[in-house]
Order: C-alpha cells, then sequence, then structure tokens
C-alpha cells in the first residue's frame, strides 16, 4: 500500500462512519442510556420482572454499540491525524505502521457496519443449530464433527455459552447428528447466514489409498423463540417417538427411554432431544426447537414470495461454502463470493470475517 492508496481508504472509510453516525445516532443512544439509568434507579423498576429484563438487555445491547462505534470512530479519526502528520513531516516509520494497520481500521469498520444490520426481529436472540452429515459415512460423519468443533470454538472466541440438546456419535468417527444452542447477543442474526450445505475437499484419513474426497453436511440456523410465540401446535400435528439416550449419562440414560423424536407431519421437519434424564424435560426442550424451526420455516416462505422463488426452492439443499484442503488450501463463500486461505484457522472458529461478508454481501 503506498501513500496515495491509504489516503483513498480513508476517505472511504470517513464516508462509511458519517453513513452508520446517521444510522447510530449516538447522542440518542446516550440519551437513552441516561433514561434507563433513571428507570433503574427508581425503587419500583424492578417490580416488574419481565419488563425490567427486556430493559436492561436493551441497555446492554445499546452500550454495545455505542462502545463498538466510539471504538471504530476514534480510530479512523486516529489514522487520519497520524497520517497528516506523517505525511508533512515525511515520517516513513509512522506512514509504513499505518500501512501495516489499514486491515485492522478496516475490520474494525465492517464490524460496526455487520452490527448495524442485525436489527431483524430476531436477530439478537440465541441461536439454534443443527449439523447432518450428508451420504458418505464415516467421511461425511467426521466432517459433521469438524463442522461442529468449529462453530464450538467460534462461541468460545465469543463468550457465548452452549448447550447441547442432541448428541449422537458415529460408530468409527464423527456424528450422525448434533444439535446446540449457542447463548449470547445476536448468535442468531451472525449465524443465520451458516444455513445450508457445506462442502469438504481433502485427501480422507479413512482411505488407506490416500484418494481425495468430496464431503457434504447441512447446517440448519433457527432464533430460539420466546415461549409466547404465536406458534400453535397441536398433539394432532406432530408424531412422538422415544428412544434410548445415546449420549453420556451412564447406565440410567441408556436403560430408558428418555430422549424425544417429534416429526412434525406437515412440514417434515424433525427435532430431537436427548440432553436431559427427564423425557418431559426433554419433550419440552424438543417443542422449543421445533416451534423455532417452523418459525424459520414460515419466515423462509415468505421472504421466497418476495424473490419470486418457488415453493419447492426453499430448504437447506443449497452448497453455500466450500473447504478446499487438497490439493490447494482454500474457503470460499458462494454468496459474497470471498476466498481465504487460513483454512486450519476457520475450522478452529475463526470464521468472523466469513459471516461478515455474507451479511454484507446480502444486504447490498
Amino acid at each position: 500500500m503506498d501513500t496515495y492508496e491509504y489516503g483513498e481508504l480513508l476517505k472511504s472509510l470517513t464516508t462509511k462512519m458519517d453513513n452508520i453516525k446517521n444510522i447510530v445516532k449516538p447522542d440518542e443512544l446516550k440519551a437513552r442510556l441516561d433514561e434507563i439509568e433513571r428507570m433503574q434507579q427508581d425503587a419500583n423498576f424492578w417490580n416488574d420482572a419481565k419488563n425490567a429484563g427486556k430493559i436492561s438487555q436493551e441497555k446492554t445491547k445499546t452500550e454495545r454499540i455505542l462502545e463498538t462505534y466510539n471504538r471504530a470512530n476514534d480510530a479512523v479519526s486516529d489514522a487520519i491525524e497520524y497520517f497528516e502528520m506523517a505525511k508533512s513531516e515525511k515520517d516513513d516509520d509512522t506512514l509504513e505502521m499505518l500501512f501495516e494497520d489499514a486491515n485492522n481500521l478496516q475490520a474494525s469498520t465492517n464490524a460496526l457496519e455487520v452490527q448495524m444490520m442485525l436489527n431483524g426481529e430476531h436477530d439478537s436472540n440465541n441461536a439454534i443449530v443443527s449439523i447432518h452429515p450428508g451420504a458418505g459415512g464415516t467421511e461425511s460423519q467426521d466432517w459433521a464433527n469438524m463442522l461442529y468443533r468449529m462453530y464450538l470454538r467460534w462461541a468460545e472466541r465469543h463468550n457465548f455459552k452452549v448447550e447441547v440438546l442432541d448428541y449422537q456419535p458415529a460408530e468409527e468417527a464423527g456424528i450422525k447428528d448434533v444439535s446446540f444452542i449457542i447463548k449470547g447477543e445476536n448468535a442468531y442474526g451472525y449465524l443465520k447466514v451458516e444455513n445450508g450445505i457445506h462442502r469438504l475437499v481433502r485427501i480422507s484419513p479413512f482411505d488407506s489409498n490416500a484418494k481425495r474426497h468430496t464431503s457434504f453436511s447441512s447446517v440448519m440456523v433457527s432464533p430460539e423463540v420466546d415461549d409466547d410465540i404465536d406458534i400453535v401446535i397441536e398433539d394432532k400435528d406432530i408424531r412422538v417417538d422415544t428412544y434410548r439416550s445415546s449420549g453420556a449419562g451412564g447406565q440410567h440414560v441408556n436403560k430408558t427411554e428418555s430422549a424425544i423424536r417429534l416429526t412434525h407431519i406437515a412440514t417434515g421437519i424433525v427435532v430431537q432431544c436427548q440432553n436431559d434424564r427427564s423425557q418431559h424435560k426433554n419433550k419440552a426442550s424438543a417443542m422449543k426447537m421445533l416451534k423455532s424451526r417452523l418459525y424459520e420455516y414460515e419466515m423462509a416462505k415468505k421472504q421466497a414470495i418476495l424473490d419470486g422463488v418457488e415453493k419447492s426452492d426453499i430448504g437447506w439443499g443449497h452448497q453455500i461454502r466450500s473447504y478446499v484442503m487438497q490439493p490447494y488450501q482454500q474457503v470460499k463463500d458462494t454468496r459474497s463470493n470471498q476466498a481465504f486461505s487460513n483454512v486450519d484457522a476457520i475450522l478452529d472458529g475463526d470464521i468472523d470475517k466469513l459471516l461478515e461478508g455474507v451479511l454484507i454481501a446480502q444486504a447490498k
């Protein structure tokens, strides 16, 4: 990068920050935080626990947006000041430092831009994630487990909590199926772009001839919805199956049919839960999963109508991303058309740039 290119970058980032400021309205956010602070100091504020919880969540989210905005805005302002000073004094060392930090500067403004996009009705909710291996036996089951680990590591990087709802290990390696909740602010807003088919190309560790294999796994993400959401599921709408838990839990779990599988007859959506020894609790968790999946299904249908897509095209079966480990190293997303060579880091949970790239591309 040279002086001209860096100057152009600062111009574009300044324009972006001006646009974001018009959306964020930092002065209004500060005023709202002051108002919430006064409300919380009222002795009667905590009498209504439900309302107090919502206000407290609003405060946390508002503080985070304001903090992210101030951090990005200060970074751009400081960069402009240092750049002008270094140019006038012909300070090549400072210029080189600014050029090296250009990617971080862009990343901070991109993160803020993405945060502004996460304004959907349920973007701030927890995310329910299910991963299913495709055809291919052990190879696909191992790939599903690699994706599971990737999302766990991503959640860990963000200090999000994870609750496993259903985990079915495969006989040789990998998993047959897994469902879990990632709990954290905007978890669904970020992970909703992971819905679809994920493709892996690599030299199979399970092939003695060391041949290259292609594997597929599907990822389904839905928002964890409140119990009072307007989705009615009657007993006649579902088939309930019980089975013995295959996960950890000792002899008790394996000897009792505490695991629950619910099949929604009209849509064919299947959810299952075995994380608790209580069949009643597993059924309650499965019903919450089913409500979330049905909500996502209905939203997808409405969006398909707006986009002019046939109903039969709605589903999870669209390849969204390829992870190539052989003969070269590359992860490429079909929606943002971005390609990254740091495959190992991505599989270790470093997927923020992937997620942000898709969110920005879809917004445009």
